[in-house]
């Protein structure tokens, strides 16, 4: 530490061929600049500097050591370029974990987001499992529902809905229920969640403050998101999922959602990071790129 601590002071009086200049270029006192050498001097075992009353010269040991305090600034000097250009740029691999219902909407999107940083690169793991962001060296964490770990930076992305479709064929066969009370004229296609527990429907009445939970009979269960839309594309019956997973299918027209003024929120969907990482470039664009693209959805 020694070293290092005088190469700065050494090379500007060097440079300058004055104790009183390198301190007036350094902000110190000119004391302070001397003592700085001298222990650089006494670290290295050799006098670098010859010293008068008027003047200040190398010595064959301080030339060449000169050369090598130059070339090391100089590096120095560009490493730090270097990092505070990373800081700007989005680059590297960017490791990410989220739902797999999650993955159908953004990784076909992901092609736009490579375009605008050719430096970036991605690393996906989808899965609902939970995630062990700093052993796994995973940069984001993207999960539907509440946290359990505080200790992260979580950002919300959006709010889902809870929308109920049904193909046209179906509707066409049984008629489009007005009120969530008439569901149980109709086949319910449920999600089966990890836990094995079916999951019951949620709808907002306006008489009520808070969502509520519709029990429906069991017409179709399944523990795969996807295809039970897929089943409700098929008229197997009427299903109730996030409105991003149904969205495209309900502007092609497969789909068609009913019981619109009931419709309630789901859980906030959140993107996770580790103290302080949120804000390398890499993170951020990221991150932005997710928030539009889920907006986008709605």
């Amino acid at each position: 530490m020694d070293l290092f601590s005088g190469v700065l002071p050494f090379l500007h009086t060097a440079e300058a061929r004055s104790f009183r200049k390198a301190a007036a270029q350094l902000g110190v006192t000119t004391a302070a600049i001397s003592k700085a050498v001298a222990r650089l001097e006494a670290e290295l075992g050799v006098s670098l500097l010859h010293r008068t009353s008027r003047h200040v010269s190398l010595t064959p040991e301080g030339a060449s050591f000169l050369e090598h305090c130059r070339e090391a600034v100089t590096r120095m000097q560009a490493g730090r370029e270097l990092v505070a250009q990373a800081q700007k740029v989005a680059e590297g691999v960017l490791k990410v974990s989220m739902p797999l219902i999650l993955g159908r909407a953004v990784v076909p999107e992901l092609g736009r987001l490579a375009a605008r940083h050719p430096r970036l690169s991605f690393n996906l793991s989808l899965t609902d499992r939970f995630t062990r962001m700093a052993e796994e060296g995973v940069d984001v964490a993207v999960r539907i529902g509440e946290l359990e770990d505080s200790s992260l930076v979580a950002r919300t992305l959006r709010v889902p809905q809870w929308v109920t479709v049904a193909s046209p064929a179906y509707l066409g066969r049984h008629g489009a229920p007005r009120h969530y009370r008439e569901l149980e004229r109709h086949a319910c296609l449920k999600f089966v969640a990890p836990s094995g527990v079916t999951r019951e429907w949620s709808f907002q009445d306006r008489r009520e403050a808070r969502p509520i939970t519709v029990r429906t009979p069991d017409a179709f269960r399944i523990d795969h998101g996807e295809l039970l839309v897929e089943a409700a594309v098929a008229g197997l019956g009427l299903c109730q999922a996030f409105d991003f997973m149904v969205s495209e299918h309900v502007r092609a027209g497969r789909l068609v959602e009913v019981l619109a003024p009931y419709a309630a929120e789901g859980p906030p969907i959140r993107a996770l990071c580790l103290p302080r990482r949120q804000s390398t470039p890499r993170v951020r664009v990221f991150l932005d790129f997710l928030q539009q693209l889920l907006h986008r959805e709605r």
